[in-house]
Order: structure tokens, then sequence, then C-alpha cells
């Protein structure tokens, strides 16, 4: 069997962390980098203590975070997970499986999600079988594109799909969500700000609108009931905020100032 570490990058995951380590302990280590939390999440980590490795470092975005994990893992293979997803004994049961005859040429892995909103799972509105970027990759072979948020893959090699979903639990509570939904609007910002990207709340309006359309018509959202609503809702709030955001920016910054959006969420 090939050897596997788990990666997690957390800020102020004390609700969550504990058992998104036990959901992985079957792994060859975990490794936790950690951007300062204030919450408890580091003790949380040290009980598990030495398999897991937690490293304290500041703050320079998703996929820097990541690339500065995968340095630090000594194993064959990655696993990388958010503090509020869970590996389900099927998963591991598929990756235990697919690992031990999969072909030298691929070097990632994609996994699906089954995603809960307010104690519900969703079928519908980003239900079962959302595809996510790579989760599962060969340790020397990717590399994260350094985006802050929505970060890429980048492979030598090929990619497969397992079947098997990791569970998802997002947002534990509505203040969550919209915690979330706020420092997500800011980062987007930053990136089009970065890109010289050029809005108005009219465009801002527009993009949200068609949010809401695509989130709670065009995906379904409206069988998931009031929690699909809730969802469509707060995508429609916050790509209204991220273009509104960028307006705000040229309005009372200077163009050099592109600062203000890049702190680290309370919850990843």
């Amino acid at each position: 069997m090939p050897s596997i570490a788990t990666i997690i990058i957390t800020k102020n995951e004390a609700h969550n962390i504990e058992a998104c380590i036990n959901s992985v302990l079957w792994t060859d280590e975990i490794i936790i980098v950690d951007a300062h939390s204030t919450d408890g999440t580091q003790d949380i980590c040290r009980k598990f203590e030495p398999q897991v490795k937690l490293y304290i470092m500041d703050w320079p975005g998703y996929g820097a975070q990541k690339n500065r994990a995968m340095k630090l893992a000594t194993t064959e293979w990655l696993l990388f997970l958010d503090a509020d997803e869970r590996v389900t004994p099927e998963l591991r049961q598929e990756i235990e499986l697919k690992l031990k005859k999969t072909e030298s040429s691929i070097s990632v892995y994609r996994i699906p999600r089954q995603n809960y909103f307010l104690g519900k799972a969703l079928k519908y509105c980003r239900g079962k079988g959302e595809r996510q970027s790579a989760r599962l990759v060969r340790n020397g072979k990717c590399n994260f594109s350094l985006d802050l948020v929505h970060e890429t893959i980048q492979t030598e090699g090929s990619s497969a799909n397992l079947r098997q979903c990791l569970n998802h639990f997002s947002y534990n509570s509505l203040e969550n969500r919209i915690e979330k939904m706020n420092f997500y609007s800011s980062l987007g910002a930053l990136k089009l700000v970065q890109c010289d990207a050029k809005s108005s709340f009219g465009k801002a309006l527009l993009k949200a609108l068609w949010a809401f359309v695509r989130t709670y018509f065009l995906r379904l959202g409206c069988f998931d009931g009031w929690p699909g609503f809730i969802i469509a809702l707060s995508n429609f709030e916050g790509t209204f905020y991220k273009y509104a955001k960028v307006v705000e920016h040229r309005m009372v910054h200077k163009p050099s100032e592109t600062n203000q959006f890049s702190k680290k969420p309370s919850s990843s």
C-alpha cells in the first residue's frame, strides 16, 4: 500500500478539526498548517501528536499555503482536506484499492462531495456528486496556482475520478454562512482588482441575479427546500458584494492598496 499524508489548512476550526482528524487517522501522517488560530484549534491538533504534525504559518493565500504544506510531507500520495470535510469508510476503501493498482501515469484523483447544510444532505443545489479540484495527488508531481482562493492544480500527469464522496459540512449555522460569504466575496474582489477588471453596481446586480437563477432554478436548488433557498440567496449576496467591493475599492483606495481583502477566514 503506497503511503499517504493528509494535509489540512486551518484557521479557527475548533468546531470541525477533531472530527476531520478522526476520519483520516488511517493515513500515515497528518500535516496541519494553521494560520495562527485563536479558538483552541491548535490545542485539539496537539492531542493527536505524533501522528498529527502541526505547523504555524502566516497566511499567503490558499494556493501558496497548500504548496508549503506539500513540501512538509514525506509520503508518496497527498490527500487534501478542508477542516469541515470527512472521509467516509467507503471513500477510504476506494482510495486504498485504487492506490494499490494505480497506473504510473496518474498523478491526480478527483473526489466528489456530499454537501450538508442546516443538518440536511443536499440532493440538488451543490448536492451529491459535486466535483471539486484535485484532492488526492502524487507527491512531487503537482503544484497549486498561487491564487488567493479557487486555486487550480498544475500536474505533470493525467487525472482520474473517484466515485465515493467526501462528506462536507460547510456551514454549521446561518451566521457561519454569512461570515464565509463575506470572506469569499472579499477574496473574489481582490482577484478582480489584481486583474484590473471593470465593475459597476449594475454589473454587480446582473451577476448576482444570474448567480441566484443558476443556483435556485438551473441547479434545482428549489427542490432542496429552505436550505436550497438560503444557499441561492447567499450566492446572490456574495456575487453582488464581490463586484460591489471592486467598485468600492476603486472609489476609496489607491491602486496599490489591495491588502484590505487578504485576511484568512475564521473557517475554511
